[in-house]
Formats: C-alpha cells, structure tokens, sequence
C-alpha cells in the first residue's frame, strides 16, 4: 500500500499550511481586489514565487500552488477563459520549485469554492464538476503532493470537490468555510458536512476562512469530537465576533474615510486584523484540542504563520528573526541602555 505523506506527518506533529495569498498579494499591488483572479502567476512570477518562500521560511510545510479562484468561470467573468490552463500550470510549478527547495515539504495542488454552485440545478453541479476535474488533472500532471479543496459554504460542492479529489489518488485536505447563518448555504449542519467530508474519505477536514480565531474555535472544536481523521483550522487574522461572526460584515465605526464600496471587506479591514500574538494563542489552543493542520487563511502574513510555528513548539528558519525586546533602545533591560533613555518609556 502506498504511503499517506500527509497523515504520516500529521499523526507525527502538527503541520502547518500558509494561505492567504489573496489578499497579501493584493497588498503588494499584483492582484486586483473584488477580482481576486490570480494571473499574478503568470505575469508577475517572480512575485508569487518569493511570497512562497516568505510563507516557508516561516514554517509552512505545505506550499499551496495559488489556483484559488484560478478556475474557468471565474477566468470567463474577466474574459481571459485562454489563460486558464497556463495559470494552473505556472503556479503548479512555481510551487513545485519552492516545495523542492526544503526537503520534506509537499506540494498542493488546489480547488475551490466556485460561487456558482447551485443545489437544485444539476447542470450548474456538472459544470463545477468538470472545472474541478480539470484543475485536478493538471495538479496530478504537475507533481502535486497533495490535493487542497477550501473555501466551501455549499456542502454539495464540498462534497463533490472531494469526489473528484479523491479519484487523484493523493491524499486530500477539504475544508469549510460557512457564513454568518451558522449552517452550509444548502442547509446542511457544518459538524454533519464535515462528518461526511470523512466518510467520503478526506485525510483532513475542517475550516478555513471568513471566520477569525473568536468565531472559528468553537466550531473547530465540534468537529474535532466529531470526527475521528485530522482536523484542520486555518482563521482569518480578523476580529470577528458573535454579533459579526464572518470578515463580510465586519464594522468599523472609528473609519473617518469609509470604504467607498461601502463595506470594509476586503479593502479597509486593515484596522481589524488580529495581533501576533492572538494568532498564535489560536494556533496554541487549537493544537490542544486535536488539530494538527494549522495555517492563517485571508490577511495572512508570514509573520502570523511564524506565530503558528513558534505557538506549538517549532522553530523556523525565520526564528532567527523573532523578537528580542531587551534590546529595544527605551523599552528594553540590556544594560548598555541609558537609564534616561529608557525613562521616557512611559511618557513617549
């Protein structure tokens, strides 16, 4: 029988997955927000290439080739249906380039919520089928180590990207990412989904996505009692609540230039986001309860999955890197700091 790589690794420790590409990308000025279309990589290569290598010198060990949202309907809605095949491939292989440089990483190939799954509409399903095959073959093609399915809020939809996954013969990570209305879009029970995530035959199942560490943790925490496979859980670094469980509707009443859109999500949650610090207690509380797969979806810096690293006992290449506040020239001890100096710590 051949070996599981990834279950091989998680029944050993924790693994950790850096996602997040979206919006760090954007930041960066090589992606367009409300698009959110990655032909980043195939027009800025060199951009997506280096931000693979920010996420594992961090302690990602999985690198996540940057196909979500590369998929064919979403390349019609910007009229670029000709580049869908060199997308997947470029971004294949970049990751594949990047996983080769650190002996035990994997490489995943990836698929994703298709925002046009409709559950009473069988022709609308096969045609979301057909994306998801297509995607799939190209990743197995390409080396793929594994296969990523993220960001569903339809439970049909997970469950057919775990078909179609699984007809890969590599292991698979398919995780949810539900709304505000505390169910899947369809109506089914997220805990249940994810129980027939594993019955279907997921290596891992869990969350990712629209919800922070506040509003991701209970529910992680449900599935992992409910499941006996590994359970993955990767937030948003935003402080959603249970008045405002997702970053969709998050507020933010102290802007004094609202978003022009008129929302903050995704363009002005800036002010939102989670520190370092609530990151990794989030990783440090999660891995307690049982889940080995951890990352930082949407927001994600390699800062916050260095915080998931160090927060379950590992040290990165870019633990070189962390903090050492002693040295700080006012809020520092080394004792080569002058006395009044440092003294205006508390009134600066």
């Amino acid at each position: 029988m051949t070996r599981n790589l990834l279950t091989d690794r998680l029944d050993a420790g924790p693994v950790i997955c850096a996602e997040g590409f979206l919006f760090e990308l954007e930041r960066r000025g090589y992606l367009t927000a409300g698009e959110f279309v990655p032909e980043v990589a195939l027009e800025h290569p060199e951009a997506l290439r280096s931000l693979h290598i920010d996420f594992q010198r961090a302690g990602s060990d999985i690198v996540e080739a940057f196909t979500y949202n590369g998929h064919r309907e979403k390349m019609r809605v910007i009229g670029k249906e000709d580049l869908l095949e060199p997308l997947n491939r470029s971004a294949l292989q970049i990751a594949r380039e990047v996983a080769d440089r650190a002996p035990g990483n994997l490489m995943a190939g990836n698929i994703s919520n298709s925002n046009i799954w409709d559950p009473e509409d069988p022709a609308r399903q096969a045609e979301v089928r057909s994306m998801f095959e297509e995607m799939v073959g190209w990743a197995v093609e390409e080396g793929a180590d594994l296969i990523i399915g993220e960001t569903f809020y339809y439970a049909g939809e997970a469950l057919t990207a775990l078909e179609v996954a699984k007809s890969s013969g590599l292991p698979v990570v398919l995780t949810l990412a539900p709304m505000a209305f505390q169910e899947m879009a369809d109506g089914v029970g997220i805990v249940e989904t994810a129980q027939r995530l594993e019955q279907g035959g997921a290596d891992v199942v869990g969350l990712n996505c629209f919800r922070g560490p506040a509003t991701m943790l209970p529910w992680a925490q449900q599935i992992r009692e409910a499941v006996s496979c590994h359970v993955g859980a990767l937030p948003i670094p935003y402080r959603t609540t249970a008045e405002e469980p997702t970053f969709f509707n998050l507020s933010d009443v102290r802007a004094s230039v609202p978003s022009p859109h008129g929302r903050t999500f995704p363009t002005a949650l800036d002010p939102l986001l989670t520190n370092r610090y609530e990151i990794g207690a989030f990783a440090r509380e999660a891995f307690e309860l049982g889940v080995n797969y951890l990352g930082v979806c949407c927001g994600a810096a390699p800062i916050h999955i260095r915080e998931v690293a160090e927060a379950v006992g590992r040290t990165t290449e870019a633990s070189r890197f962390s903090e050492r506040m002693e040295n700080h020239f006012m809020y520092g001890s080394n004792e080569r700091l002058p006395e009044h100096i440092v003294g205006l710590g508390d009134r600066a």
